[in-house]
């Protein structure tokens, strides 16, 4: 594609990357295919192609962006499918990064669109905030018919039924590793899923701890920034996200680090870019370092089996012996429970991780299947299915659909707004990857499969 940026423009490091992005598509329309908002609304400017285009003009003629632009950027998942898809390379994920930046210094959003964001913007990063709010949600949902806009009726509907406890393994300490110690790893234990789902990050200190890590939950570390980041908000998210770079650095300085650990792949995704964030920033050398030690929980449980001798290797669940973590609440495995395991948009096309969950899975002697075009979102996306809950009802309708009908006993997903979006249409329950992996290996039953709110085990600290 040929561009038409001026040498002023070019000193701008931002349209810079952008114009080695755009220059980079070669029009085929490949990524029209794999596009969920293009194969639900079948408008080529609901397409990357199609938003590709208009990005190009508003950033070479900068100009005010206006109502037709926002509306079709706004619509973006930014699941890139089409990262997957496209032969050339385009790197989408940077473009529509830059585009929504640059909307949301030079738009002005109708008030009640600017209101909403401001909410979520200071909201769903703080996990106290997003409690106090789930509380009022939960409290308004049976009212949310009532509500005019549709949006509104998706932010009080997405209130769970159980909000959990404050888990303290989410302050900052360090948990022992229980067997020989491989790694020292930090992990990242969020925001929002702080707020919805403990289960995870009790599960996955349990599962590292296990299998010979060093778990720290790092002093100052939070939020990632994926959720501004994606509405445009650089200020925001780059606050958030140096806080991290920080906390890491702090502990790769220390006592060391082989990795940080990331259990939500939404965040995962962005962790990894940091690099590319802040490229032109002081803490470029940093965020750098951070980024390049940054893997998803599954990546991190993948080098320990081909690290493990032959007789460490992680059994069968149907050889585990329930109840080896000190817990005493715990249940065998049943013999070929079927898994239909989500392929987070963010983990297989953000990360191009595809088949580490599924094959620790059936290591762990789960039977594992796959739905129907697995590589389409489910429209959970971040904020998305609170600022477009109508198209993302529609994704979520299509990807429950495929998933049941493979019959599972449980749905397994690796990213917690996926696991949100689906569970909320589900008659399926469903649980994040590593509980499964826990359970198979030793650990308790997960809560969401036995219906009983199990209190936090007791993990050894050392500090």
């Amino acid at each position: 594609m040929q561009t038409t940026f001026t040498e002023a423009q070019m000193r701008d490091p931002a349209i810079q990357r952008s114009n080695e992005i755009l220059r980079s598509c070669v029009h085929c329309g490949f990524c029209t295919a794999t596009c969920p908002t293009y194969q639900v609304l079948g408008d080529e400017l609901d397409s990357p192609r199609g938003r590709i285009y208009l990005i190009k003009d508003m950033l070479e003629n900068e100009r005010v962006p206006d109502e037709k632009t926002v509306k079709h950027i706004d619509r973006c998942l930014s699941c890139l499918a089409c990262m997957t898809t496209c032969p050339s390379g385009v790197h989408y994920m940077h473009l529509v990064d830059h585009a929504r930046e640059y909307i949301d210094q030079k738009y002005k959003r109708p008030f009640t669109d600017r209101a909403l964001r401001w909410v979520l913007a200071r909201i769903l990063p703080y996990p106290m905030r997003f409690r106090v709010a789930l509380l009022g949600a939960k409290l308004g949902r049976p009212f949310a018919r009532l509500m005019p806009d549709a949006r509104l009726r998706a932010m009080l509907e997405m209130a769970p039924k159980v909000i959990p406890p404050v888990s303290r393994n989410d302050d900052p300490q360090t948990f022992e590793a229980k067997a020989p110690r491989k790694k020292r790893v930090a992990l990242m234990t969020g925001c929002a899923q702080k707020a919805l789902n403990t289960d995870i990050n009790d599960a996955t200190i349990r599962l590292l701890t296990r299998l010979g890590c060093e778990v720290v939950v790092a002093e100052g570390a939070g939020c990632c920034g994926a959720l501004t980041h994606h509405m445009g908000k650089t200020s925001q998210s780059h606050a958030t996200a140096a806080k991290n770079i920080k906390a890491w650095c702090a502990e790769m300085d220390g006592d060391g680090l082989d990795a940080i650990v990331i259990n939500t792949s939404g965040c995962g995704t962005t962790v990894k870019d940091y690099g590319h964030m802040f490229r032109n920033d002081p803490l470029a050398a940093d965020a750098a370092r951070v980024s390049e030690i940054a893997k998803d929980v599954s990546e991190v449980l993948m080098d320990l089996a081909k690290d493990a001798p032959a007789e460490e290797a992680p059994r069968p669940a149907k050889d585990m012996i329930a109840g080896t973590d000190q817990v005493t609440r715990s249940d065998p495995v049943p013999e070929g429970m079927v898994v239909a395991y989500h392929a987070a948009c963010s983990l297989q096309h953000g990360q191009q991780i595809k088949t580490y969950p599924k094959d620790l899975l059936k290591k762990a002697g789960f039977t594992v299947v796959e739905p129907a075009d697995s590589h389409l979102c489910c429209g959970s996306a971040g904020t998305y299915n609170l600022m477009q809950p109508e198209i993302s009802g529609q994704l979520k309708e299509r990807k429950v659909r495929t998933l049941e009908a493979k019959n599972p006993d449980v749905i397994a997903a690796g990213n917690i707004g996926c696991m949100m979006q689906i569970g909320s249409a589900a008659s399926v329950p469903i649980v994040h990857t590593v509980e499964l992996l826990d359970w198979a290996s030793g650990g308790p039953k997960p809560p969401a499969l036995s219906g009983e709110n199990l209190p936090d085990p007791a993990i050894p600290r050392l500090r």
